[in-house]
């Protein structure tokens, strides 16, 4: 009988300190450990691309709204890293340029996962910013030359950027 409890007890004993390791493991899978840019931020409480696209649907021009949301950067500025783009819901996206020209994010940040902290609204984009902006990205000229309208745009002034390393 003795044997038995001693079994019970380290077959208990194993199996509870696997489960400690794989909550560890989990744990671990989901800290991402970031690059900053400009003010100092964390990820937590980051509103998903999903989130960040309903808010921006109830924005007026003029209007501005202080929010942190985390998504995926599709393009950044091939001159300077200047400015970035980044996905939002629906197929949609934020162009996101960086408070007082203070910082600049690494122009090979494409793809990566980022955070941005800061204040979104809406505006109307010239065709000569397009152009600018297009050029900036390394568009072609026919590219670049086939904008002829202003635009509404998702806009964002970061003050603060994580970049997933």
């Amino acid at each position: 009988m003795k044997k038995v409890a001693v079994l019970a007890f380290s077959v208990f004993a194993f199996i509870s300190c696997n489960k400690k390791q794989e909550e560890a493991n989990i744990a671990d899978v989901k800290k991402v450990d970031y690059a900053v840019f400009g003010d100092s931020i964390t990820d937590a409480e980051a509103l998903t691309k999903e989130e960040m696209f309903s808010r921006f649907k109830n924005l007026k021009e003029g209007d501005t709204l202080n929010v942190k949301f985390k998504s995926n950067i599709k393009e950044v500025c091939q001159n300077k890293g200047c400015w970035m783009s980044m996905d939002l819901a629906e197929g949609n996206e934020t162009f996101v340029k960086f408070k007082d020209y203070a910082f600049f994010v690494p122009m090979n940040a494409g793809k990566q996962e980022a955070v941005v902290n800061g204040k979104a609204f809406v505006s109307i984009e010239t065709v000569a910013d397009q152009k600018h902006y297009a050029k900036d990205a390394g568009k072609s000229q026919a590219s670049i030359d086939s904008i002829t309208t202003p635009k509404v745009t998702y806009a964002f002034m970061a003050d603060g950027v994580l970049i997933a390393k």
